[in-house]
């Protein structure tokens, strides 16, 4: 029997069961006819190449929070457009707990490298800040979360946004209030060693060797990051569980709230079980990192 989840990664074409990016989202509401969110789709945030950029807005009906989730769709950085309805079953119990979940896609592999992908996911970053009262969030409540590759693209904004150094605007610079990332790869120099044969298996990762600590979120930890949950089976061979041990070790050493839930027997992908602790997990940590300031 194929597990719920995969059959998921089967609808949206998500690449390689095995690859940077299998989905293993929680459990899925039960379809009651009526889509319990507002849509708003193909917000344009940027263009490259005379290709237009585009993220989809899911809004709860009912008692939306006006916190918004920036989901990376990235499976092996490949970024695919899914409809509404099969992309929401991801996602729904946060929908569900009241969260506005905002899917970012960016330029796609194998056209686009990573450095090229940090780009865009900065850019659509910029876009919800500056757009946030008509998106309808709190620009200084914005969470990231993503999976595998994803994971890797929310943690460079977790980690490389909230600087001080920074001469923007105070009132249009971005801000990342939590992420939560599951089973990333934190460190790409073993991805990108030309000797590698993953190089030929996600193209993204193509680029110079020697620029890999721009994208490695391990080396940009700092005590302004984002709070951070880190979500990894203990079996995973393709991205070992090392790469969340040793950023949640530099985030414990600099003082950045974080967790790290394993879980066990699992490789890159976990079974329902396994879903549902994550999803538990990531709903618990945006609800406590997420909240009014006032309420904190």
């Amino acid at each position: 029997m194929i597990r719920k989840s995969l059959l998921i990664v089967v609808l949206l074409g998500w690449p390689g069961l095995n690859g940077f990016g299998r989905p293993c989202f929680g459990q899925e509401r039960a379809a009651t006819g009526q889509p319990t969110y507002e849509f708003v789709p193909d917000l344009v945030y940027g263009h490259k190449d005379g290709l237009a950029m585009t993220m989809d807005v899911f809004r709860p009906k009912e008692n939306a929070r006006g916190v918004g989730l920036l989901l990376m769709v990235s499976g092996g950085w490949v970024s695919r457009w899914a409809p509404h309805d099969q992309l929401a079953k991801l996602f729904q119990p946060l929908l569900d707990a009241g969260f506005t979940v905002i899917a970012i896609r960016h330029g796609s592999s194998p056209r686009y490298l990573i450095p090229e992908i940090a780009s865009d996911i900065r850019l659509a970053l910029q876009y919800v800040t500056d757009h946030a009262e008509q998106i309808k969030v709190d620009r200084e409540r914005l969470g990231v979360f993503g999976f595998s590759a994803g994971g890797h693209l929310s943690l460079l904004l977790g980690t490389q946004t909230n600087s001080a150094q920074s001469t923007s605007d105070p009132k249009t610079k971005p801000h990342v209030a939590a992420v939560v990332a599951v089973f990333p790869p934190t460190d790409l120099a073993p991805y990108v060693d030309p000797t590698n044969p993953l190089r030929e298996r996600f193209p993204a990762l193509k680029f110079e060797p020697s620029r890999s600590p721009e994208f490695s979120p391990l080396l940009h930890v700092t005590a302004d990051d984002a709070p951070t949950l880190l979500v990894h089976g203990d079996k995973d061979e393709l991205v070992p569980i090392w790469h969340s041990q040793k950023i949640h070790e530099a985030f414990r050493k600099v003082s950045v709230p974080s967790e790290l839930l394993t879980i066990e027997g699992a490789d890159h992908g976990f079974d329902a079980e396994g879903n549902r602790r994550m999803m538990s997990a990531m709903i618990g940590w945006f609800d406590k990192q997420l909240k009014p300031r006032s309420k904190q």
